[in-house]
């Protein structure tokens, strides 16, 4: 896995800006879409504001950009499961469209924008069709990842998912829960996380993607940096590592995060 360290965040948050759009402006010169893979959360905030900024200085025409969204929280009820709204405070199409969408589109005339039809998810009603949905659109070409701080989740895949796993819907991992007390600083407490999350697969990661920015950054990443640094194959444990077995990986961490060998 290809490490590069960076001053801060915001200075990996402008490279990987700058990567997307030269990506995007090949893309639109050959008539395709290009599919960007998106986390929500704090890792890759600096990368969204990033677009933001670099769009409204120089703009790319972004019709042909889909962004890919990696989880949603899941409500239970007597009916069964169901979508929080997407101005629920946790809500990861709630942040999708406000934190990346918005953002982009804010930037750019109208005629420029990123369409709504283009920001995609897993479906509660058929998660496995995602995998389907997004090889149809030729994978993803670029995939932002971040690691969970206290057990190494990606999306809400917990510790001991399968290698092979698809999109599907999963228990969330208590830790994982509590991870996402500080990404939400809203939840009054873990009784207010949900308890099950749509998620893609660990298997559909691997496969699906051309290419891989593992994100990183601030003290409370050590210890996934470090994880993420050393591994040399896909660790149930840390489902994060499953980094390294996607093509065309690279490791992108601050000076904080950076844990010496």
């Amino acid at each position: 896995m290809k490490v590069v360290i960076h001053r801060n965040p915001a200075t990996i948050g402008d490279h990987l800006a700058a990567r997307i759009l030269a990506e995007l402006r090949t893309a639109n010169a050959a008539g395709r879409p290009y599919v960007l893979g998106c986390p929500g959360g704090r890792s890759p905030m600096p990368v969204y504001v990033a677009l933001e900024r670099q769009l409204a200085a120089a703009p790319v025409d972004c019709s042909n950009l889909v962004i890919a969204m990696m989880d949603e929280y899941l409500l239970s009820g007597p009916a069964g499961f169901s979508l929080p709204l997407s101005s629920a405070h946790y809500s990861c199409r709630g942040f999708g469209q406000r934190e990346i969408v918005g953002r982009i589109n804010s930037a750019l005339p109208d005629a420029m924008h990123l369409p709504d039809a283009n920001f995609i998810m897993p479906s509660i009603a058929e998660p496995e069709a995602y995998d389907a949905k997004l090889a149809a659109l030729g994978g993803i070409d670029l995939f932002l990842l971040a690691s969970g701080a206290g057990d190494g989740h990606i999306a809400f895949n917990p510790p001991g998912s399968a290698r092979d796993s698809r999109s599907r819907i999963v228990t969330l991992a208590e830790q994982t829960r509590r991870d996402n007390l500080a990404t939400f600083p809203d939840f009054q407490g873990l009784d207010e996380v949900p308890t099950h999350g749509l998620t893609i697969g660990i298997g559909s990661i691997a496969s699906l993607s051309k290419s891989v920015a593992m994100i990183v950054w601030g003290e409370g990443k050590r210890e996934a940096f470090r994880r993420l640094a050393t591994a040399t194959t896909y660790d149930p444990s840390w489902p994060a590592t499953i980094a390294i077995e996607c093509q065309n990986v690279e490791l992108h961490a601050d000076t904080a995060a950076r844990t010496e060998p």
